[in-house]
């Protein structure tokens, strides 16, 4: 087992930059109190950064200070990880994969050329720049031979293209990095290979034919709620126009105006291309929120993706609807929509197309309000009728149901 000591000369003290302590921070920040010591690893990597790449015992010591851990465990963690440095590297660090794909692809070779421009291993070159070490693995075996010099790989490489990037580094220019023969990640070398021709697999652009395909969904989507949007506004307007003047309960228009929500319903599918529908809504939705970041809150992921619908400060007459009627509502879910100012089955039947991509998204299940129809089953709801989902809760037969009518013009 090889044996990791700290470096003999070590610097007095050491500080993070204002820049790296606030990045600390936030680091230090996603555990919960008492487990602050989970981001040692992280704060370890940013002091080596920070200190060109090696760690002194100075920053061992602060992470230590700011995780209010022994020092002695921090310094564990340190010594046992050969991904920290605990001596001076110089400005460029280079690790050479030495193991046996590099190694038939001509390892020995790269490794004849650092010798003789740097010297032994862990060596730091006499203009204090570079110092390079064998090291295992490095999982980039289709690009052998290859590097990683600090934070970067450097792939295909010859003895030739070696000696360039060691004068360019030397220089202090920018490099060209990854593989050095113009390859695009791990293809087959140019001109050594025809592959992926066939125009049905693969269209020859970077993205692939995968993308045209979902942006030709997407337009089909776009058209179909267009249509389906002007077909139910012509309904409307017909039912509008023929209808008696009553005191029927509101209708979904003007309970949507009563919570300042839009007019226009939200269109929806019909049942037959409601799952390829919210199919491609969750597509598109997932692929909004994966570009916001791990940390984003799921109001920030709803907002990404469309508009909160308006709520009410509390139920209407201090009486709620038992949303749990509707397929695909249970009684977390209702309590969620509640805490969203939404007690009544007319307002679940006003959500516009943003509307419902804002509380799915919100609700973590893009796509499932879509295909369990949830605004189709509020609209007779909302007009004290029954859905065949509702009859079975109030005869108790759905287990997040009362187990009996929750109407409150019917008798259990």
């Amino acid at each position: 087992m090889t044996v990791r000591r700290l470096a003999e000369q070590q610097p007095a003290s050491f500080e993070f930059t204002p820049e790296n302590k606030a990045w600390c921070d936030k680091q230090i920040a996603k555990y919960p109190p008492g487990r602050q010591a989970s981001a040692v690893i992280p704060l370890l990597w940013k002091a080596q950064a920070q200190n060109n790449y090696w760690l002194p015992r100075p920053a061992i010591e602060k992470v230590a200070e700011m995780l209010g851990m022994p020092v002695l465990r921090v310094m564990e963690v340190a010594t046992f990880y050969s991904m920290f440095n605990l001596e001076p590297v110089g400005r460029h660090f280079i690790q050479l994969c030495g193991t046996t794909p590099c190694m038939l692809r001509g390892a020995n070779d790269i490794k004849a050329v650092l010798e003789k421009r740097i010297g032994p291993q862990r060596q730091v070159s006499a203009d204090g720049k570079f110092a390079w070490l064998e090291v295992e693995c490095l999982g980039a075996c289709c690009n052998a031979p290859m590097v990683q010099i600090n934070d970067d790989y450097f792939e295909d490489l010859s003895p030739a293209s070696m000696e360039k990037l060691l004068d360019e580094l030397a220089a202090g220019r920018d490099v060209k990095k990854g593989s050095q023969t113009g390859r695009t990640s791990s293809e087959p070398e140019p001109g050594k290979a025809n592959t992926l021709n066939d125009a049905s697999l693969y269209d020859g652009s970077a993205v692939g034919a995968w993308k045209q395909r979902f942006e030709q969904a997407r337009a089909d989507e776009k058209a179909a709620a267009a249509k389906a949007a002007e077909e139910k506004a012509a309904a409307d307007k017909a039912a509008a126009a023929s209808a008696p003047v009553s005191a029927a309960p509101a209708t979904t228009q003007q309970s949507a105006a009563a919570v300042g929500a839009p007019a226009a319903p939200a269109p929806a599918p019909v049942p037959a291309e409601r799952e390829a529908f919210a199919a491609a809504e969750e597509a598109d939705i997932k692929a909004k929120i994966a570009a916001l970041g791990k940390d984003a809150t799921p109001e920030q992921k709803a907002n990404a993706v469309g508009a909160r619908p308006a709520g009410l400060a509390a139920a209407r007459n201090g009486k709620a609807d038992d949303l749990k009627r509707i397929k695909g509502i249970g009684p977390v879910n209702e309590g969620k929509l509640n805490a969203l100012g939404v007690f009544h089955f007319d307002q679940i039947a006003a959500w516009t197309r943003q509307e419902i991509r804002w509380v799915g998204a919100y609700l973590s299940f893009p796509g499932r309000i879509d295909r369990e129809d949830w605004t189709g089953q509020a609209g007779p709801l909302s007009r004290g009728e029954d859905t065949e989902f509702s009859k079975r809760v109030d005869a108790g037969q759905v287990p997040t149901s009362a187990g009996g009518p929750s109407r409150p013009d019917m008798k259990k």
